[in-house]
């Protein structure tokens, strides 16, 4: 199979299965009244958390404190086989066009393969040929890396893109900053508020400035126009032209419109990397110019880990596949609209964020792989904040609110730089929180001091953070999300929700200086006369 042969999605959509009617007769059953604090009374509640509790690449997971049970879980993984989940895997694994809006492959996974000859060569001849321009354009980019690292005159590298240029690279980059080198400081501009970059700027010298100019096609709007900005300043604060190419690089396959702009290096990636698969390419030339390239190879290694265990683990024990069914089962079953990220290390508080794009960009669709409209929910609301922040801002809500919010902590065995004693407060903050969710604590005098409990979380657990868990950690957020969209029927690798609002921009903007307001409905009419 070439990347542009016919191809048939080998999977059943999960509402027209055995599988999805016995769930809705089992939720109605025994599933929406289903008690955690009962099935943690007792001798059985060790061989629960045996059961659901497992150890995959660099990830410890205890599932136990979840409205789930051992039957549960077994109508979801028949749900799961039911849709072809497998298939539909090694499809992907085999590099064929699941990504069928666009006639595309998403082989985001084949960038942290090893090189042919160190683990295997691919079955496919042109994944193999794929395979040898990801390992050619990987030394180059990391032979970039460690040249700038070893620069001294360089000590600034802003980092220009949005979505998912921006958003891994600087999710990363401030997970591992224990590995930056003394005398480097990395910057991420993204938003096409000119504050964000005119603040930084102010900041900064442009003869010791790197910039990196990361859009595929060198034409998105905020990315380029930032970039435009960036140039400007640079030279009205005396860089030259010629200076351009040393203080400017490219991270695009439009190498003209590189060069028309004044750079000569450029790293390109594939039209089979979709943005928010892309920190691995060469968009994560940043992070391979925080951590190193040893680190880097490391961050490869540990996402190759978790793929190698997301295409050999049995469905039962297999972790993103889990993960991903108690994702349906909440999302489908429990009507729970959103899921809170709370991660207790101030190294992965952009985690929300990147996650954010990964799961509602790949996942919020409406309809199925044919076009054909779907009949239930597919991705949640993801949204989150660091612990122990999130304590005094929206643990209320989750505590006592209304709403049941399913909650996922994710904790070190190990802290980073950290100051004394501080490390086992912060995990016995995060241990807390779940066992007051699931305990919830009686107040029958008082109910302002009730908690009902019977909330559900998640509770993942690194050794430390370090390249190889985190490289893990994003394999394993991908390869769930790709979990969901296989059992909801969709395609998870176009984004044409990105699209509308933009085009309609373009189409707004001139009249923001024309004043004109001719065929606009009333609201938007009346906010640009207010604008203009």
């Amino acid at each position: 199979m070439s990347a542009t042969a016919a191809y048939t999605d080998p999977r059943t959509r999960c509402d027209r299965t055995l599988a999805w009617g016995r769930l809705a007769a089992h939720h109605a059953d025994a599933g929406q009244g289903f008690d955690l604090r009962a099935a943690f009374d007792g001798p059985q509640a060790a061989a629960r958390v045996a059961h659901f509790s497992q150890q995959a690449p660099h990830v410890f997971a205890d599932l136990s404190k979840n409205l789930i049970d051992e039957s549960t879980e077994a109508l979801l993984l028949e749900l799961a086989r039911e849709c072809g989940v497998e298939a539909y895997r090694d499809a992907m694994f085999a590099g064929a066009p699941i990504n069928h809006t666009e006639q595309r492959a998403a082989m985001h996974w084949l960038l942290r393969a090893p090189a042919i000859g160190e683990g295997g060569a691919p079955a496919a001849p042109f994944v193999a040929q794929a395979l040898r321009e990801v390992h050619a354009t990987l030394d180059s980019m990391l032979a970039l890396a460690e040249q700038v690292r070893a620069d001294g005159a360089i000590t600034d590298v802003v980092n220009i893109g949005i979505g998912g240029s921006d958003l891994g690279p600087s999710m990363a980059v401030k997970a591992l900053d224990d590995l930056r080198p003394e005398g480097k400081r990395l910057h991420f501009i993204s938003n096409v508020d000119g504050m964000e970059l005119g603040s930084l700027l102010a900041t900064l010298r442009p003869g010791s400035t790197l910039f990196l100019i990361a859009s595929k096609t060198f034409t998105t709007l905020e990315t380029m126009t930032n970039a435009r900005a960036a140039r400007a300043w640079f030279l009205a604060q005396g860089g030259s032209e010629k200076a351009l190419a040393r203080h400017f690089w490219a991270l695009t396959t439009n190498l003209q419109a590189a060069a028309e702009f004044g750079i000569e290096t450029t790293l390109g990636f594939w039209d089979w990397v979709g943005g928010r698969y892309s920190l691995w390419s060469a968009i994560g030339l940043p992070i391979a110019i925080a951590i190193g390239a040893e680190g880097f190879r490391q961050l490869l290694a540990g996402a190759h880990a978790m793929d190698r265990h997301f295409c050999t683990a049995p469905l039962a024990r297999n972790l993103p596949v889990r993960l991903a069914l108690l994702d349906v089962w909440y999302r489908n079953f429990h009507g729970f609209a959103s899921r809170c990220v709370a991660p207790y290390s101030h190294g992965l508080r952009r985690l929300p964020a990147y996650l954010q794009q990964l799961e509602m960009e790949s996942n919020g669709k409406g309809v199925d792989a044919a076009g054909e409209p779907l009949p239930y929910a597919t991705a949640p609301v993801v949204w989150g904040e660091p612990g122990t922040n999130g304590q005094h801002a929206f643990f209320q809500m989750i505590h006592q609110g209304p709403d049941v919010i399913p909650v996922e902590f994710i904790a070190l065995r190990r802290p980073g730089r950290d100051l004394p004693d501080q490390h086992a407060r912060l995990v016995a903050n995060a241990l807390a929180q779940a066992k007051a969710l699931m305990r919830g604590r009686g107040s029958p005098d008082n109910p302002h001091r009730a908690f009902p409990g019977n909330r559900p979380s998640t509770f993942l657990l690194l050794d430390a953070l370090t390249p190889e868990a985190l490289g893990a950690l994003i394999a394993l957020y991908e390869h769930r999300v790709f979990t969901c969209g296989a059992i909801w029927g969709i395609n998870s690798f176009d984004q044409w929700g990105v699209e509308l609002g933009k085009v309609v921009a373009q189409g707004l903007e001139p009249r923001l200086a024309s004043g004109d307001t001719g065929g606009l409905d009333a609201s938007t009419a009346s906010l640009l006369q207010q604008l203009a």
